[in-house]
């Protein structure tokens, strides 16, 4: 292109940061700022400079970072702008280093190229929150209303609901969407969906639901991240019906459950001691088109095993080979171990040649405790095949 006549525009170089970036070629990334001047023949924007820094900060590229900033105030006397001084409160408050996050602050409020917005007191909030400082957040969260006038939108609720529900205070949370409210700022799904993981997260189920409610009231549709986490919060207290009525309601409102749904359920119902219905489960989800990984089949197997339901748990070891997934290391060879202390070394022999020829290596112990149970039914024959074919598969 560069030999052509046509016209360069910095917006080029900007996707190609972002690619080197993706690959973690961090320093084409400034090779390709650096190629902006000669080639496009005019000064890198505010945009490229912050676009270039925000990529080398957040790839934690802090050395590269550093030399940049340093570079362009020498090149190009450029002061820094707002968005580029939110790149390094971002940075600081990721590190956790707040006091830095405040003295970049008073930076920007020094500068004449520049002032706090909405965003740097969002990053602010939310580092503060992160370091378990509520009340802090809190006071912040007010300075920034009353002091300076700036209105907070949906993200900086969520930030607030979000801190205080990790910090297990979800009332409090409670209170801040309905001061949301109140000022004219309809919550969003995120705003309910942060809320509800913090009342599940408490194990206060009543309360969960009736945010779930209160959401879809709203006119607010709720994805799948949003029915899982309910639907795992019912499983964990015992509520594995009501968690599969959610299940049914999801495939009524066309919201497509995905393998960590199905996963949930399986883990309520196996610890519900309902193991038919996740054995029915397994069989018949992949047939109605629904993808489970092998997550979804260990779950139930590690519980059967647990349980002592050998013949079931052979079952579905069989089923898993047919469909291509390998069983847990570790579980395969207790079961192919409780097999043989429970007489059923037929069973044993035969689920092992399957699980060698998927590329399972057993350990030691099992293979000799199959060996000499055979021999022990004076079947030499099967035995020494059984040897012959473990020493083919370089065991």
């Amino acid at each position: 292109m560069t030999y052509e006549t046509c016209k360069f525009h910095e917006g080029i170089f900007l996707n190609l940061m972002k690619h080197f970036s993706k690959s973690s070629m961090h320093e084409r990334v400034l090779e390709m700022f650096s190629c902006i001047l000669p080639i496009v023949r005019s000064k890198p924007s505010l945009k490229a400079i912050s676009t270039c820094l925000n990529l080398l900060v957040d790839a934690n590229q802090i050395d590269l970072a550093r030399t940049f900033l340093v570079s362009i105030r020498k090149d190009f006397h450029l002061e820094p702008n707002t968005c580029i001084f939110n790149i390094l409160v971002k940075y600081h408050c990721k590190k956790g280093d707040l006091e830095s996050a405040f003295e970049v602050v008073k930076e920007m409020e020094k500068s004449k190229m520049s002032c706090p917005n909405l965003i740097t007191y969002s990053t602010l909030i939310d580092g503060l929150c992160g370091s378990g400082r509520l009340e802090a957040a809190i006071d912040l969260f007010e300075e920034m209303v009353s002091k300076h006038q700036i209105l907070p939108d949906a993200l900086t609720y969520n930030v607030l609901i979000n801190g205080f529900c990790r910090g297990g205070k979800p009332d409090r949370a409670r209170k801040i969407m309905d001061f949301m409210k109140e000022n004219g700022c309809n919550p969003n799904v995120f705003n309910y969906s942060s809320l509800m993981n913090g009342f599940c997260r408490d194990g206060r189920l009543e309360e969960a639901k009736e945010i779930f409610d209160e959401m879809k009231g709203a006119g607010l549709k709720p994805d799948t991240v949003i029915y899982t986490t309910l639907i795992n919060s019912l499983c964990r207290g015992g509520r594995t019906d009501e968690a599969i009525e959610l299940l049914k309601e999801m495939k009524e409102k066309e919201c497509r459950a995905d393998e960590v749904t199905f996963n949930v359920i399986l883990g309520g119902l196996c610890r519900e001691y309902r193991y038919y219905e996740a054995l029915n489960m397994l069989e018949r989800l992949p047939n109605d088109g629904v993808y489970l990984n092998k997550a979804s089949y260990r779950i139930v197997l590690n519980f059967l095993c647990k349980e002592g339901e050998l013949e079931k748990a052979a079952e579905l070891l069989i089923l898993m080979m047919h469909r291509g997934f390998l069983p847990h290391f570790a579980t395969s060879n207790e079961l192919l171990v409780c097999l043989c202390k429970a007489g059923k070394v037929n069973d044993a022999a035969t689920l092992l040649f399957g699980l060698v020829d998927m590329g399972f290596k057993p350990e030691p112990l099992t293979w000799s405790m199959l060996i000499d149970s055979i021999s022990r039914g004076r079947k030499l024959l099967p035995a020494f095949q059984l040897l012959d074919k473990l020493l083919m598969e370089d065991l």
